[in-house]
């Protein structure tokens, strides 16, 4: 309803005094209040994107807010899910982020949806509202709400980040690109690692959710250039702005339904692999670790595959940092192969899942090795309390 009767929509004393600010831009007026007041939106999750984003909406006037979300407020999410505070810690996201825009703007209607956006709800969840905003940060939703929006004729509003790097543009407004003409196909599953695995900036969450709350705001106002077809890149090292063309591929598949989108981003094959692995790959626990620690063996050699930053976080006592990437790249191997001389193989990450990987990657090689299950997350919890978790 981007074009509503404004005659059924008033503005109060307070909105008169709330919105004062806008109400003398000429762009947006009392009748663009109106709209703004009129409309509905809807955020597909609120962390780091959806986070600042909703917050603007709410303090700009949106008449009308609904929040798709089933996670919790963890510590961790506190450096840039700016909406979350700490006292809210272990409780719904979706109520954090409503009791936060209330405080923003008591007149604001949110609507909580605390589930996860699948094929079968996705569609009623996204008819009634006017724009949708993808705050998510994984591929097989990203494909989903771009397919609902497609099948509903939605304007999609899209941003995503990624360590100093993010990106934002609008999908499928009048007559532009969508989702599928920037990725025709989902990249191979674990091909990009998430924020947990690589690390975000805070306020890059803040820079690039803020475009999307700008560009949602220009589309009920009708006003100015929106980002449909251009793809706006931005480098918070470099403090840079730049833009690729988008435009609509002629000979993209015609959506015609939702389908299962795990299996279109090759997610259970992906799980059945690495299940697989996990299969033959020899584990210890944490606990086993340590009676090893405190013995007095000297037949094995123990590896730390994550970054060096997170080495210098935290560590394991007589962990030989080897880093995945240098692994990955065949001059890790042979350091290995080096350093075990004949010794028991055993590698660690933060949670298992990278040594696993590693370790994969040296069987092939003809070294075999023994992953720690749970990673240094589990030696935290478990064994010394005083190890940083993060």
């Amino acid at each position: 309803m981007l074009n509503p009767n404004l005659d059924d929509i008033q503005l109060t004393k307070d909105d008169y005094e709330r919105y004062s600010r806008h109400i003398i831009l000429p762009e947006v007026g009392l009748e663009g209040q109106k709209k703004l007041k009129a409309a509905s939106v809807l955020c597909v999750g609120t962390g780091g994107l959806g986070s600042p984003l909703l917050v603007y909406l709410a303090a700009a006037g949106i008449g009308r807010i609904g929040i798709v979300d089933f996670d919790i407020v963890d510590h961790s999410n506190l450096q840039r899910q700016i909406i979350h505070g700490t006292s809210w810690v272990g409780k719904p996201k979706i109520e954090s982020a409503k009791n936060r825009i209330l405080e923003i703007n008591p007149h604001c209607q949110v609507d909580l949806y605390e589930t996860r956006l699948s094929a079968e709800n996705a569609l009623d969840i996204l008819k009634p509202y006017d724009i949708v905003v993808d705050g998510t940060d994984n591929f097989p939703t990203r494909y989903l709400v771009n397919d609902a929006c497609v099948l509903l004729d939605k304007p999609n509003v899209y941003g995503s980040i990624f360590r100093f790097e993010g990106q934002a543009t609008v999908f499928n407004y009048e007559g532009g690109p969508n989702y599928r003409d920037l990725y025709p196909e989902p990249p191979p599953p674990g091909l990009v690692p998430s924020c947990a695995e690589g690390g975000v900036l805070g306020v890059l969450c803040g820079i690039i959710g803020t475009i999307q709350a700008t560009e949602t705001v220009k589309i009920i106002l009708g006003q100015g250039s929106t980002l449909s077809g251009r793809l706006l890149l931005y480098n918070a090292l470099a403090m840079s702005f730049r833009e690729l063309k988008l435009r609509p591929n002629p000979v993209r598949p015609v959506i015609e339904t939702l389908i299962d989108y795990e299996e279109f981003c090759g997610i259970p094959q992906a799980r059945m692999e690495e299940a697989k692995q996990q299969a033959e790959l020899s584990e210890m626990t944490v606990q086993e670790l340590k009676n090893l620690l405190d013995s007095d063996a000297s037949d094995y050699v123990l590896i730390d595959v994550r970054n060096p930053n997170e080495y210098e976080i935290a560590k394991i006592p007589g962990a030989l940092l080897i880093p995945l990437p240098d692994i990955e790249n065949g001059g890790g191997v042979e350091k290995v192969r080096e350093v075990i001389n004949g010794h028991r193989l055993i590698a660690h990450c933060k949670m298992g899942g990278r040594s696993a990987k590693a370790l994969g990657i040296l069987k092939q090689s003809g070294i075999q090795g023994i992953n720690v299950k749970g990673g240094i997350a589990a030696w935290s919890r478990e064994i010394d309390s005083s190890v940083p978790e993060y």
